[in-house]
């Protein structure tokens, strides 16, 4: 089903960002609130053959895998009036598009005690999706990640804005696969630093 479809007569939206929309929006919107959603990891499982890296090249960006034991924090955005319609124009093209991915509505609960949960839209790029990469080592998609850019810019870049959301907006959650590939990356950046040093390039 189309996000269209599925706001059509609503004159507002929420949008559930989990990945780089929770610091690069890029759409209008009258606020925005940080929260979670259940049922749902957020895994570097999904590959990007155009933000983040290029079709001989994909980089690894986050898409959500279901899980009931699990959830996921982000930031959920509330579009209203006009907004709904040139948002959901921008992110067709910028998740669907570009991306693969499909979209759901599902329960998001605002941070904060005695919050009600809203109805929120998502995106989400699933297994049967070709770009769809699957499973790694935190040392190999963090070496793949390292590699990689597009043309959104370097995907470490994604990493660590992604790795830096969390540790400074949702300090108490502990994510696990996040923090091990950003911990694997930056090894890899060192390695590669000491390595380049050690072999000055000749003038």
């Amino acid at each position: 089903m189309k996000p269209q479809d599925i706001v059509s007569g609503k004159g507002s939206l929420w949008i559930f960002g989990y990945g780089s929309l929770v610091w690069k929006p890029d759409f209008r919107y009258r606020k925005s609130v940080v929260g979670y959603i259940q049922g749902y990891k957020r895994r570097f499982w999904h590959g990007d053959n155009f933000h983040r890296g290029n079709d001989d090249l994909p980089g690894r960006v986050v898409t959500l895998i279901e899980d009931d034991d699990e959830s996921t924090w982000g930031v959920a955005f509330e579009v209203t009036g006009s907004q709904v319609e040139e948002s959901l124009k921008y992110l067709n093209v910028r998740e669907t598009v570009c991306g693969g991915y499909v979209t759901k509505m599902v329960d998001f609960f605002p941070q904060g005690e005695n919050q009600s949960p809203v109805q929120a839209l998502v995106y989400i790029a699933t297994s049967d999706n070709p770009l769809f990469l699957g499973p790694a080592s935190p040392e190999k998609i963090g070496a793949q990640i390292v590699l990689r850019s597009g043309k959104s810019g370097h995907n470490l870049e994604y990493l660590l804005r992604l790795a830096q959301f969390m540790r400074t907006t949702c300090p108490h959650v502990k994510d696990h696969h996040l923090f091990s590939i950003e911990k694997a990356a930056l090894a890899m950046v060192s390695y590669l630093l000491a390595t380049s040093s050690s072999y000055p390039l000749s003038h």
